[in-house]
């Protein structure tokens, strides 16, 4: 056990983040004011586009008064996978201010997920296409992030909604350059927002059901003369919420400065810092109450003032603290040659106090205590981890096409421990400086762990025709797993042990386009995702399997655009293999296999038409289908469709939305067609939820404003309340479910100056 059980987020350890960040801003002001000496004038220097990722060349392109400007989603002519482009007019005008990531793919074909504790106050585990969040990518201007046990992920940790720029969801593994731990899932590309000429700011706020409020600012240099058109953007906002969920409030803080510095007219150097600090009341099981807790509490049931409940409130925290940075040095060297270089690191800090068992399923009483005592178990929960990688991007044209090669290195330390606490004999908040006295009689785990990962890959754009794109690419997979533990998770012996994994991975793409407004593509790649670290939790990881869980992806897509309407439309096929599984074996014969795996297929679309007057219509739907290889049963917690009904205005200061999203029934148990009765109480119906958004906006309005916006968002508006998931326990009367929050608003002002 290590000599500090208590590791403590003291207010200086908080603020080194935000003191590198500035650093980081100062370096780069530096560095341009220096260049600046020998530099071309100002009026020569140029913007230069992101090198390679296809998702960025997407992110903000629209074309004023069309279709193409007011979709909530659209795909590129120049797409080569099912893309979901969403851009940052529909988030400021359609999402909840409070609201993270989830929220905003949420209205993408084939994403499904929403928060239980109301709109952006609590973690969301999206699915896409069925597949869960530890199996598709989430990236960040281009960098793939992540947990280093799973690369799942955790919504509200990194990024407010006021950060993000515009999204798209690829729906695929990508091309070769598309780079992370889960490609076989697809990707959600999240992007910062774009600067702004004009140097300028805003004052927002937002009040909303359950206490909920947000206060921020947001500060735009514009353009510097003095350092080559740099920019320099800060946010920085508080929100609070007692939520829905029963006594599960949250308090969180972001702070995010992004610097872009023209060196020279060949030369531009982007330097980006968020931090986050959140603090939770909430149990660490948090997977809903049971039947019975909703009969005699409500649905909302999750924690109470009873210090002799395991639902008590001072047993159930955790806190949060969150970084990542990156700088990016994007060059032309010439009219055909340029590179892009990006060094990041990330950190995730999660210590967390809660009870072992918010269901009623045990009866009170601690291995510290007498026997029969009644004291309250609980634990004492950290996962932190640093995260240090690069990514080298080169582009070259030719006059048959583009060659693109890079490579993506990445390492992680991790340090996970979990200990058993007697909660009646005192507890600390992971927000306080001094323990209090308490007791830990055995550790469950202490473990570090360590990633070391290197992706080669090389893509080649063959133009054989005018409107013909054919890429094909490859990309090697080279990473190495280990651990170092006291007290290994599971076996709760010592572990010492690496093991690695190799892939080479082809892809081919292609694009058609007819004419300039109407394309086709076509796509055959193969994606991966990384073992999970619960492999190590045997006696010898060494006799696991090598190979990593593959995919062959197969998709076929239409893209049709013009100032009317914007559509597309895709089918797919997903084969699923080697699927990593324990052989069921103990002792020193225990390993993790592969064996079968699974097929996932669908056909999907979206499209909006500008009616006229400033009136818009959208759509999408999904019809999606996850079969397991070796059992013949539905995958667990996949969808069996989704789709999505909209109406938009956008003339003159009004602004409004109305926008109905259904997710398709799923069983929250792998389903044996052969025998539907043993599983229909596990089967989950098919939600709705239908949001409103309604906004003015007053110009000349004095007091140094520009501008003021009123918005008034309703969320869930027809008050639904069905059930979201169920978590099946070895008892069924201890089963949990989650609800959706019911009917909540937002009312909101921005003050632009």
């Amino acid at each position: 056990m290590k000599a500090d059980m208590h590791p403590r987020l003291t207010t200086p350890l908080a603020l080194l983040p935000l003191s590198r960040g500035l650093a980081l801003a100062g370096l780069a002001l530096s560095l341009g004011a220096h260049a600046a000496d020998e530099a071309k004038p100002a009026a020569d220097v140029v913007t230069l586009e992101p090198v390679s990722v296809s998702a960025q060349s997407g992110a903000y392109r629209k074309e004023k008064n069309t279709a193409s400007a007011v979709a909530p989603t659209q795909a590129s002519l120049t797409a080569t996978q099912p893309q979901s482009v969403i851009t940052r007019e529909f988030i400021e005008q359609s999402v909840a201010p409070t609201a993270e990531y989830s929220r905003i793919v949420a209205i993408a074909p084939s994403v499904s997920g929403d928060s239980a504790n109301g709109p952006g106050l609590s973690e969301t585990k999206t699915t896409l296409r069925g597949f869960g969040d530890d199996q598709y990518n989430i990236t960040f201007d281009g960098i793939p992030w992540g947990d280093t046990n799973n690369p799942a992920h955790h919504s509200t940790s990194f990024f407010p909604g006021a950060v993000i720029g515009g999204a798209v969801v690829e729906r695929g593994p990508g091309n070769a350059s598309n780079l992370g731990f889960a490609t076989f899932g697809g990707s959600l590309n999240l992007f910062s927002k774009q600067a702004g000429k004009e140097a300028g700011g805003s004052l927002f706020t937002s009040f909303g059901r359950w206490n909920t409020r947000l206060l921020g600012v947001a500060l735009e240099s514009g353009e510097l003369a003095r350092f080559h058109k740099a920019t320099v953007q800060l946010n920085v906002q508080r929100l609070e919420s007692d939520g829905y969920l029963t006594k599960n409030s949250i308090a969180s803080n972001n702070v995010t400065l992004k610097v872009d510095m023209p060196l020279s007219s060949q030369h531009t150097l982007t330097g980006f810092m968020s931090v986050n600090r959140i603090h939770y009341v909430q149990p660490d099981n948090n997977k809903g109450p049971t039947l019975a807790q909703v009969a005699q509490y409500g649905k909302n049931y999750s924690l109470n003032d009873d210090p002799t409940s395991f639902n008590y409130t001072g047993f159930n925290h955790t806190g949060k603290a969150t970084d990542f940075e990156y700088l990016r040095l994007r060059s032309r060297w010439s009219a055909s040659f340029s590179t892009e270089a990006q060094v990041y690191t990330y950190s995730y800090d999660n210590q967390t106090i809660s009870s072992t068992d918010p269901t009623g399923a045990t009866a009170p009483g601690t291995k510290a205590g007498p026997k029969g005592n009644t004291d309250i178990p609980g634990i004492d929960k950290q996962n932190k981890y640093r995260v240090m990688g690069g990514i080298f991007r080169v582009e070259n044209q030719f006059e048959a096409g583009t060659l693109r090669a890079g490579v993506w290195t990445e390492s992680s330390d991790t340090d996970r421990h979990q200990y058993d606490l007697d909660l009646t004999l005192g507890v600390r908040d992971p927000r306080e400086t001094k323990p209090a006295p308490v007791q830990y009689p055995s550790v469950l785990f202490d473990q570090q762990s360590r990633i070391s990962s290197f992706q080669p890959y090389a893509e080649f754009e063959w133009e054989p025709l005018a409107g013909t794109s054919i890429t094909p690419g490859i990309k090697y997979v080279d990473m190495t797993r280990s651990v170092s533990a006291l007290v290994n998770q599971t076996t709760r012996l010592p572990q010492n042990a690496s093991v690695s994994y190799g892939k080479t991975l082809p892809f081919l793409t292609l694009n058609q386009r007819f004419g300039h407004d109407l394309a086709a593509y076509a796509q055959y790649a193969k994606g991966f995702q990384i073992p999970d670290l619960k492999s190590f939790y045997i006696a010898d990881p060494t006799k696991n399997s090598a190979d990593p869980q593959t995919s062959t992806n197969y998709q076929l897509g239409i893209v049709g655009k013009n100032p009317a309407l914007t559509w597309d439309a895709d089918i797919y096929r997903i084969d699923f293999k080697n699927k990593y599984v324990s052989n069921g074996l103990g002792g020193t014969a225990a390993a993790y296999v592969n064996v079968g795996g699974a097929v996932y297929k669908g056909v999907e679309g979206q499209a909006t038409w500008m009616v006229g007057g400033g009136f818009a219509a959208y759509a999408n739907a999904s019809v999606n289908k996850a079969i397991a290889q070796d059992t013949g049963k539905t995958i667990s917690g996949a969808p069996n469709m989704t789709a999505a009904l909209g109406a938009l205005y956008n003339q003159g200061p009004w602004g409004a939305s109305l926008i109905w999203k259904r997710t398709g029934s799923s069983y929250q148990q792998d389903y044996d067609a052969s025998n539907p009765g043993a599983y229909e109480r596990y089967r989950t119906a098919a939600t709705t939820n239908t949001d409103l958004s309604l906004s003015y906006r007053f110009t000349n309005v004095g007091f140094g404003a520009q501008a003021l916006k009123l918005q008034l968002n309703v969320f869930n508006l027809m008050n639904k309340q069905d059930v979201t998931s169920i978590s099946p326990a070895k008892n069924p009367t201890f089963d949990q479910y989650t609800f959706q929050a019911p009917r909540s608003y937002q009312v909101s002002a921005k003050a632009e100056f």
